[in-house]
């Protein structure tokens, strides 16, 4: 397990600075969360710095879906701390959250979509509900073509989620997750329940997200071929395929959960390296490449 140096936090409420010294986008400080007295995070600590990648491996129920909610709020922690662009969101009330956690886009699992909604007002909804600002109607119009433009599904915009495929409904929740562009992207299970054609495309689709637009980014998720694309691939924007970059393996780490505790965090290699037998559950098969 690879341990974090720490950086000194900035001044609370303040944002990232441009400097060498800039907070991570974001950051665990011992993090524990309990539900009935039963531990679903045990001091957990990691950093995410801007422009990078975690993916989050764990067994079902050790705690990968708790990270994410706790990362923008949704679960208050125990004890510890989680800083949010610098901010300490845990000593903030919920009302004070609201302006940072809506810098962060969110893919639930199964796309977490509005079944009552048409697709075009799924997108929209991150846009028409903020707090802070409300844009003008055709302003939201054009970057909801444009999101779902992005995902190849501006032909869809009338429709609902129950006339879409699973992986049409995916597409429209990364749509909604990245209409505002947010400078964080966090993806529960993205290809969870997918055919392999189909998560294939939906991880593309993930990483021209990342290299496009400088998204910082976790991915949770229990196959390790997703992991394998982000760590080793980049979008090529002329070509419109992905390419083998040293690149994406420098700014990709691997975490591991198991039972709420943080066991591993380090690189593809170390990963495929590790002698811990519930490491190596995670570890990418040898087969020929």
């Amino acid at each position: 397990m690879v341990v974090l140096k720490v950086n000194p936090m900035e001044q609370p409420g303040s944002l990232p600075s441009t400097s060498s010294q800039v907070a991570p986008l974001l950051r665990f400080k011992n993090v524990t969360v309990s539900f009935n007295d039963r531990p679903a995070l045990i001091d957990v600590s990691f950093e995410l710095p801007a422009g990078e990648t975690r993916v989050v491996f764990g067994a079902a129920g050790s705690g990968k879906t708790v990270l994410l909610k706790t990362a923008i709020g949704l679960i208050r922690p125990d004890a510890g701390q989680v800083y949010l662009f610098g901010q300490n969101i845990t000593t903030l009330r919920e009302e004070d959250q609201y302006a940072w956690r809506q810098r962060v886009g969110v893919l639930f699992q199964e796309g977490g979509l509005f079944d009552s909604l048409t697709v075009e007002e799924n997108v929209a909804y991150p846009l028409l509900y903020q707090r802070e600002r409300k844009p003008a109607p055709s302003e939201v119009e054009a970057q909801v073509k444009e999101a779902l433009t992005f995902v190849d599904l501006a032909q869809t915009m009338e429709k609902y989620p129950a006339e879409l495929s699973g992986g049409m409904r995916r597409r429209v929740g990364i749509a909604r997750a990245a209409v505002s562009k947010p400078p964080l992207m966090l993806y529960d299970s993205p290809t969870a329940g997918l055919d392999p054609i189909t998560a294939y495309h939906i991880m593309v689709l993930l990483i021209r997200q990342r290299d496009t637009r400088n998204a910082t980014s976790i991915a949770v998720t229990y196959r390790h071929q997703d992991g394998h694309l982000m760590a080793n691939y980049i979008y090529d924007i002329p070509t419109g395929k992905l390419q083998r970059s040293a690149k994406a393996r420098k700014q990709t780490k691997f975490l591991i959960l198991k039972q709420g505790r943080l066991i591993f965090e380090g690189s593809e290699s170390e990963l495929q390296s590790s002698t811990d037998p519930y490491v190596a559950k995670f570890a990418r098969k040898k087969t020929r490449s």
